[in-house]
């Protein structure tokens, strides 16, 4: 890798032997019985882990899980994480159920070098995403760390006490995941490989209104799918049936329009700016329903749009196809049921068929189909990113509270 946005990243501090904390970013879903569904974002933490490992560093590790509103709650416990860390590793990772306090402090004391201590969810203390001082203060007494190490990037979109206010108490540094992220989403948007085509699917207009700004001004074409076409095509004036969509956002793509038509010029903003013009539908969302497409001025009032249809998937795939950076966020279509699932199937096809393109999955739902899809975890794609919220804000051209501090003002 050439040079790095970051000052310094783990390559360049004296790590020999040291005692790090590393804040990752183990919010994996979990199924009924607490099991791990996906473990994306464990596997992601593994290169900064192992090179910290071997460098003989005893590893501490703080994360969260889920949303316990800052009390003790077992079913967002990280104990199964560990686990699965364990597994990954090859090695014993050693729990402590807390993050603070001389519990931890003495297990963290008493592990040897070349060791891992995974810390308890740090979201059991309100403290955490109040970004309380005295809380990371604590964190860093409990683990002794010469290093603070920021690889959670799903997290670094938040001003929390293990993404802001721990850097004022240790020596801060990227880990190899989030300098990862960040160049491969930063460099996307603000040095693509042109033509940069910009794939926006997922339920909400409102949800990624600066992203779909930016990319705007930034992209060579945008292509509209998911729930999110539906606020389009409803915007436009189709009748569109029982389909899902985002009422009150005339004033939103009223401003989207006219950006694009000061871009392109009027007559070219529906080649700039792609809109389904069919799509599948059925009349319930269930396994057993039959796809059928329809033109989108077709739409029968008791049917829902939930895929894009055949034409669209074709001039989608034909723009991906020549393509020289394509980002894709959000899934085009309901992917969880097969049958509406073909558009977001056939994009990840024509991505992973296509030898030249710099292709780039953002995090969440898209991540999750690309990679169910893919078989070789999302090794057909340039970059399956962790981050969801994270990535949009990035693209979107936002700071990041949890990278600020840790990146060269020069740059």
């Amino acid at each position: 890798m050439g040079k790095t946005f970051f000052k310094q990243t783990i390559r360049d501090v004296p790590l020999e032997g040291k005692t790090v904390l590393v804040r990752a970013d183990y919010n994996v879903p979990l199924d009924k019985k607490g099991q791990i569904r996906d473990d994306l974002r464990i596997k992601a933490s593994l290169p900064t882990l192992e090179y910290l490992l071997g460098h003989g560093c005893k590893v501490v590790i703080v994360s969260h899980l889920g949303r316990p509103e800052g009390k003790r709650n077992i079913a967002y416990s990280l104990r199964p994480v560990a686990k699965r860390l364990a597994t990954l590793l090859n090695r014993d990772v050693r729990f402590v159920d807390d993050c603070i306090g001389d519990r931890a402090y003495q297990v963290v004391k008493a592990a040897a070098p070349n060791s891992v201590v995974l810390l308890e969810n740090v979201r059991f203390y309100p403290e955490e995403e109040k970004n309380d001082e005295l809380f990371a203060k604590q964190i860093v007494q409990a683990s002794k760390a010469a290093y603070f190490v920021q690889d959670g990037f799903g997290v670094v979109h938040r001003s929390h006490a293990t993404t802001d206010a721990i850097t004022y108490y240790l020596p801060s540094v990227a880990g190899f995941l989030v300098e990862r992220e960040y160049e491969a989403l930063r460099s996307a948007v603000e040095a693509p490989k042109r033509p940069l085509v910009a794939v926006l699917g997922g339920a909400k207009v409102s949800d990624k209104i600066k992203i779909i700004e930016r990319f705007v001004k930034k992209a060579d074409k945008l292509l509209i799918g998911g729930a999110m076409a539906n606020t389009f095509l409803d915007y436009l004036g189709y009748s569109i049936g029982a389909s899902k969509f985002e009422p009150g956002q005339q004033d939103t793509l009223d401003k989207i329009y006219a950006a694009a038509a000061r871009k392109v010029g009027k007559e070219a903003v529906d080649d700039f700016l792609m809109i389904p013009s069919d799509v599948a539908v059925a009349r319930t969302i269930n396994p057993s329903e039959v796809r059928r497409t329809v033109s989108v001025d077709a739409i029968m009032p008791e049917e829902s749009a939930l895929d894009i249809g055949e034409s669209t998937i074709d001039r989608y795939a034909a723009e991906l196809a020549s393509a020289g950076t394509v980002i894709w966020n959000g899934p085009v279509g309901f992917s969880e049921l097969e049958n509406f699932s073909h558009g977001s199937a056939r994009l990840a096809l024509a991505l992973a068929t296509h030898q030249n393109v710099v292709s780039i999955i953002g995090g969440g739902d898209t991540a999750d189909f690309v990679l169910k899809w893919d078989g070789h975890e999302g090794a057909s794609f340039s970059h399956v990113s962790t981050g969801g919220g994270a990535g949009l804000e990035l693209m979107a051209g936002k700071k990041l509270p949890g990278v600020e501090k840790l990146l060269d003002a020069r740059r």
